[in-house]
């Protein structure tokens, strides 16, 4: 990871648990492909970091379309998480997030306890991996299809078990879609995380009204963009203050002013994802924009 030491506008880097990032935006998991989609068209100078694609032990179709929707204030997606699998993103997608300069974090699903563990150990050494965002919000197949990130018991049994197995810093991923979010966080934080991200899509459903069905293939799909901000934000201040722990915060920024609140709310750094979909620049432009506007703030 390397800052233009000529790009004098940048904020200074910030440090996510043992994560260092050379300055506060993120790309969000789902939203920026594996970021060679983006060569040429972003300067990646101005990206903190890059989460990837969630990643799994086998490649991944994803489900069938209809999988995502423009809904008010956002878009719901059920595209399954589809994505090449551990061994093609390792020969194929590492060459070149290796060698840009944002922080790599990779963001990895399982199944099973067992799978993410597999994972985890996989990319532990890897070279270019900089950090391990868990997906907390799949389905758990051996305990009847729960998500993983529902209870605090199963939160810290995952994270520990990860933790154990490689030197990477942990940053689990949590769902909005609980009642406690603090519990989940401490849980996670007590069995070894470095540090959260908060927050992952909300559960939504979109129905078409001339054929009285759902829009989505799978009828239910998660919910980002605008629409998610006061709840995210609600859930990383609630975090922050029970815990202080270092927090990657997002959902629904799409300007610089959505930024300062995440960071007025309690988070060390920000994720720009849907964002992405309107924007292929939108968070070189916002951290562009957040710099200015940090700039402006120390000087008055």
């Amino acid at each position: 990871m390397s800052v233009d030491p000529g790009a004098a506008s940048l904020p200074t880097a910030v440090r996510l648990g043992t994560l260092v990032l050379p300055h506060p935006v993120v790309a969000a998991s789902g939203c920026f492909g594996y970021a060679s989609e983006l060569q040429g068209v972003v300067d990646f100078d101005w990206l903190g970091g890059v989460a990837t694609k969630g990643i799994s032990l086998a490649p991944k179709e994803g489900n069938a379309p209809p999988r995502i929707v423009e809904v008010r204030g956002g878009l719901l997606n059920s595209i399954g998480l589809q994505n090449v699998g551990l061994e093609a993103f390792v020969r194929d997608k590492m060459p070149f997030l290796r060698a840009i300069p944002s922080a790599v974090l990779v963001n990895i699903y399982g199944r099973t306890l067992e799978e993410y563990v597999a994972l985890a150990r996989a990319l532990d050494g890897v070279p270019g991996v900089d950090a391990l965002e868990l997906n907390l919000s799949c389905p758990n197949v051996a305990e009847g299809g729960i998500e993983f990130g529902t209870t605090p018991e199963a939160v810290a049994r995952l994270v520990g078990a990860v933790r154990a197995v490689t030197r990477l810093p942990v940053v689990p991923k949590l769902s909005p879609n609980v009642t406690a979010i603090v519990s989940l966080a401490k849980a996670a934080l007590d069995a070894g995380a470095n540090a959260l991200s908060l927050v992952n899509t909300l559960r939504g459903a979109s129905f078409d009204p001339r054929l009285g069905r759902p829009v989505l293939a799978t009828t239910y799909g998660g919910l980002s963009g605008p629409a998610l901000k006061p709840v995210a934000l609600a859930m990383v201040h609630a975090v922050w203050r029970a815990t202080r722990a270092p927090i990657l915060g997002g959902g629904g920024v799409m300007c610089a002013g959505d930024a300062r609140e995440f960071l007025d709310a309690g988070a060390t750094a920000i994720q720009v994802g849907t964002a992405h979909f309107l924007d292929p620049r939108a968070g070189e432009r916002i951290a562009r924009a957040l710099a200015a506007s940090l700039d402006k703030a120390t000087r008055t």
